[in-house]
């Protein structure tokens, strides 16, 4: 059984931590178009660099399958033993993509809380606010 964590959290800092979130929520929104561009730039290059080393090894391959789909594309899969290449480490993305629904639900919440806890006139913020903002921090 999980034990409850009892401590105290300058409402300041909450605040500040809300309002730092707040703002990457919006960069990575504003930025979205080209951050998906970035990643997707460096998902085909990391797929192609996979390519090139696993059909330069396909003579070793252990299990290989070919079909022709509906459409005519060709499927072609392949296993390779252990250890006979090793693979460049896969991007790995930086940044939130949220539909805009979700995305304007989530600064609603966040700009609320921050609002609500300016006005307060409390040192610390209390567990039950603290629970229910946390997911954002």
């Amino acid at each position: 059984m999980a034990r409850a964590i009892s401590v105290k959290v300058a409402t300041p800092k909450v605040i500040k931590a809300l309002e730092t979130k707040l703002a990457k929520i919006q960069s990575d929104k504003e930025n979205e178009k080209l951050n998906q561009d970035k990643y997707s730039k460096a998902m085909e290059k990391w797929r192609k660099e996979v390519a090139k080393l696993a059909v330069a090894q396909i003579t070793k391959a252990e299990d290989l399958s070919a079909n022709t789909r509906y459409n005519g594309e060709v499927n072609v899969s392949f296993s390779l033993p252990k250890g006979i290449i090793d693979l460049p480490k896969e991007p790995q993305r930086e940044f939130d993509t949220l539909p805009d629904w979700k995305h304007n639900e989530i600064v609603e919440e966040i700009q609320n809380a921050i609002r609500i806890l300016k006005m307060t006139d409390e040192e610390t913020v209390n567990a039950s606010t603290f629970k229910s903002i946390a997911q954002y921090l």
